[in-house]
């Protein structure tokens, strides 16, 4: 079962890259997909082992993966086209979060497994640690929110897999959980595709300043050269400038300067 969860997250990179590139004009580069690609072959190797699929599992993994993008990609959207915080977006939808799961939540987890949820014996211990989980989810939503907004859902979802990482290497050292060197290996490759894609990142970012600033600078220039060759041109053929204009004439020409 958590390798058919793990195919699953390593599936949602791709399809936020399609969904960007095709509704939101979005490009990325040679470099940026290499590096993706790679994460993407380490992670695999490092947690896919045994797949089994069937037909409710497969249906349920493509819904998981597409509403996933959409709402990653609509949370990065919103927050910089309304110019909100992650906490005035995570305020506004929660109570319809909340509400749609209440509705909808123990229909699904009845028709999954066939037990009703509300017959459980909710002992003081069980709802501590629900509230706990409570606590505990809304933090990782702040965190989800936040994250997707100051950065994109593909940096998040690399964050994802980073922290995949992170519970199998903890998980070898302070449990001493099984551990190959196919584990380690597809560690490894991850973690190169997380350094090329971050140095990609920030490459790409510092030259976006590099290429605007001239465009800029350019378009400046165009705006104010017309107003003075204008005017130089109509005094020196004679013609004369409104009144209410006073003549533009460049302070260096020596050609207007006083004897």
């Amino acid at each position: 079962m958590k390798y058919f969860v793990q195919m699953t997250k390593l599936a949602i990179i791709p399809c936020t890259v399609i969904l960007e590139t095709l509704f939101f004009r979005k490009k990325f580069s040679r470099n940026i997909k290499l590096s993706l690609s790679v994460l993407l072959l380490g992670v695999g190797v490092a947690t896919v082992t045994d797949l089994q699929l069937n037909t409710v599992g497969s249906v349920l993994s493509l819904l998981a993966i597409i509403t996933t993008c959409i709402a990653q990609i609509m949370t990065n959207t919103i927050q910089k086209k309304f110019k909100v915080s992650s906490t005035q977006l995570l305020y506004q939808s929660c109570p319809y979060q909340a509400l749609t799961l209440f509705l909808v939540g123990p229909f699904l987890d009845g028709f999954l497994t066939n037990q009703n949820v509300f017959a459980f014996d909710y002992t003081t211990q069980v709802l501590f640690f629900i509230v706990l989980s409570c606590l505990i989810s809304v933090s990782v939503n702040f965190s989800t929110f936040l994250v997707i907004g100051k950065t994109s859902p593909v940096t998040y979802q690399v964050l994802g897999h980073l922290k995949t990482c992170l519970v199998l290497t903890f998980g070898y050292v302070l449990l001493h959980d099984p551990f190959s060197w196919r584990n380690i290996l597809g560690i490894l490759i991850a973690v190169i595709g997380m350094v090329l894609y971050s140095y990609f990142c920030t490459r790409e970012t510092q030259q976006k300043p590099a290429e605007v600033s001239p465009q800029v600078i350019q378009g400046k220039e165009s705006e104010s050269n017309p107003l003075i060759s204008d005017s130089l041109n109509a005094a020196e053929n004679g013609g004369s400038t409104p009144d209410d204009e006073p003549l533009k004439v460049p302070m260096w020409s020596s050609k207007y300067s006083r004897a």
